[in-house]
Formats: structure tokens, sequence, C-alpha cells
């Protein structure tokens, strides 16, 4: 199939992939006088007295709002917030698809830090969560942050922390069939951008020390001119041995590749510099930064890649709708390290639920039954004070 090509005749059809369909009937003047005026005035008046009356009597209950500027789309870059708008209605339906969450995309017409916070937070009352989602880097640090700071409700960047969620759980059952320990491992993230900083900082809450960050200017060193705010935040906790140079230098003696990159990148002689029973993690899409077979055929003993053509599809579908259900199931205020932490977890344990682990079967599918379940009642057993 020509999937652009039947996708675009699809989308003309649909006119979009979003719907408003009514939770109650309105048949009659009963009807009518219950759902709004003069019924209605109770419920406001609830919420007038105790705000948080609203995530019981309102959609906030189950809605979130999945947010964007349209300046880092899939491959695309930035396309700007109109034609990011299919993306985030196909982000949307996932939600439902896969939490049973609603979600409204909100594409908005700005590059500014400020103003997207100050958009978002003056709509946060409508929502019980806030999905942010294809927002350049360093961007979108920021603007989680200064959101995080000002709203009582989740706030999470799927592209950072959905990506690092997913590479945790498919690396902790890697480990377990190569018969080793995070804490043991040298690893290399190729990719410094939202994803790969947000993987190094879960990867190291996990124990694991020895990680070597690779921009596209070269290895990340707390002596390089070129390095951007939280890049150089990363250099002060990341290449432990002061390694200099690029990509080829950086993976020399290191158990796990991790890309979040561009494709083709890494070379077969580069993972033969690997250790023996290396973990390659491709993920740059839709070409990877290196190709499963030639990356076997060199010596990796497991890769996996954000395809879903080839085994081992590292796929944010199976972590955020399952976070974002657990957080508004327990009425959580936040996203924390250890609802994060909980949900790789139940993802790696979910594996095993359809059939046994295997070097080609790293993570379970989206649409095994019961995923969403199991990882929205681990998060939610992961809250602490609500």
């Amino acid at each position: 199939m020509d999937y652009a090509k039947e996708s675009l005749r699809l989308h003309g059809e649909w006119g979009g992939k979003l719907e408003t369909i009514p939770k109650m009937s309105i048949k009659s003047k009963e009807d009518l006088s219950l759902a709004y005026t003069p019924g209605v005035a109770a419920a406001c008046l609830a919420i007038k007295d105790n705000i948080g009356e609203s995530f019981e009597l309102t959609q906030r209950k189950n809605t979130v709002a999945v947010v964007t500027d349209g300046t880092a789309v899939l491959g695309l870059g930035d396309i700007g917030p109109e034609a990011a708008m299919p993306v985030m209605e196909g982000k949307c339906a996932l939600f439902k698809a896969f939490g049973g969450v609603d979600a409204i995309p909100l594409c908005i017409r700005s590059k500014s830090v400020d103003t997207i916070v100050e958009t978002v937070a003056l709509l946060a009352g409508s929502f019980g969560g806030i999905n942010l989602e294809d927002i350049s880097a360093p961007r979108c640090f920021e603007i989680e942050d200064k959101l995080k700071a000002r709203l009582d409700i989740p706030v999470f960047h799927d592209d950072q922390h959905g990506t690092a969620v997913v590479v945790l759980a498919a690396l902790r059952n890697a480990l377990k069939l190569t018969g080793r320990k995070l804490s043991d491992c040298k690893a290399v993230i190729s990719g410094a951008g939202a994803a790969g900083t947000a993987t190094a900082k879960l990867l190291k809450a996990c124990g694991l020390d020895d990680i070597v960050m690779v921009a596209s200017r070269g290895i990340i060193h707390p002596a390089e001119y070129w390095l951007s705010a939280p890049q150089r935040e990363l250099a002060g906790w990341t290449n432990q041995e002061r390694i200099r140079g690029n990509l080829s230098e950086a993976v020399k003696d290191r158990d796990i590749f991790i890309g979040v990159s561009a494709p083709g990148i890494l070379t077969a002689d580069m993972v033969r510099g690997m250790r023996s029973n290396s973990i390659i993690f491709a993920m740059a899409n839709p070409v990877p930064e290196i190709m499963p077979d030639l990356a076997k055929s060199a010596g990796a003993a497991i890769v996996g890649t954000g395809r879903s053509d080839f085994p081992n599809q590292i796929n944010n579908v199976l972590a955020f709708p399952g976070i974002f259900r657990g957080a508004l199931d327990s009425g959580a205020k936040q996203i924390t390290e250890e609802m994060k932490l909980a949900a790789a977890a139940a993802i790696a344990e979910f594996a095993s639920v359809g059939g046994e682990v295997t070097a080609e079967r790293l993570l379970p599918e989206p649409f095994d039954a019961g995923l969403g379940e199991a990882v929205a009642k681990a998060v939610s057993a992961a809250v602490g004070d609500r």
C-alpha cells in the first residue's frame, strides 16, 4: 500500500480524526434542563465553592491537552502549528484507543517560550493534564519546567519522557537476556536533544553512571565552546572519562548504543569496536542510525529501532496512554521520576504476558490487551503526595 497517498485520501474523507459526542441524550425539555439551564447551575456553584469538584463534575476528569507549536514534528521538522494538526489529532486518537483518555489538540501560533507557557497556563482549567508534543529543543525543556512550576496538573513532554520510559523498558529485558546489570554497563547516546537528554537522566536514575552523549557537533565535553545550556548541564555529569571527538570515538568499548539522532551514522566497524553482546537501539525515523541486519552482522546481540516493520519497535504509544490514565485516575498533580520508573517496569514485565521475551521480542505490542491498564495501575501505585 502507498501509505502516503491512501492516508491523504482518508484525511480528506474524514475531515479530521476527532469529533465531539455528548455523553447524554438531549431529546426532551427535561434533558435540556438537566444538561443545561437551569439545572447546570448546581454544578457551577459546587465548583465555585470547591474548584477540586471540577475534576469530578466536568470533562477535566478525563481530558488532556496535546500542545505543540509545530517546530519539531515527527521527521518533518518545523512545519508550523496548522501543518502539525494531523499529527496532534492522531496523538489524541491514540490516547483514546490505548488509554481511554479524551485528548484535544492545541496548536499554538507562537515560538515564544513565554507566550506558549502563558497560553497553556490560562487554558489549564479546562484540562486534567498537559501533554507537550513536537516542540523543538532547547525550548521544550524551558516550556515544560515553567509549566510544571505554574500548574497543579501533570505536565509531560512525551518526546522526552515517553521515549525514555520505553527505552528503559526495552533495556531492562535486553540486559536480562544478555546477563548484565545496568550499573555495570557503559552506554553512548547519539542525540542530545529532548529524547536523548531525558533518556540519559532516566538511565542515570536507574544506576547507569557511565554515559557518553554525542551531539551533532561531537561528544559533549565540558571544554567544548558550542554547548547549549542544557548540553552544558549534561557535560557536568556525563562523559566521566572526558573523551573528545565524534561518534566513532564515543562508541568504542561500549555495551549500549542508543540513537535518537540521524540516519546511517553508526557503521558496522563502530559496532565491531563495541563490547561483545552489544545492545543497539537505533531509533532515527524513518531510516535508523544503522539497519538491524548490518548491526547484527557486525556483532550486536540485540537490535531495536523506531520502525514497525522491524522487531523491537521502541514506540512511545506503549507508555503515554497508560501514564496519563494512571495520573488522571490517581489525581496526581505531577508525573514524577518514580511514576516513570514504574511505567517502564510495567511495560518490561508485560512483554512476557503475550509470550516469551526474546532478542526479537523485547517489548509488548501496542495492541496487546491490558497493557494500558497495567501501566496505569503501576503509575497510580507510584503516586506519592497528591
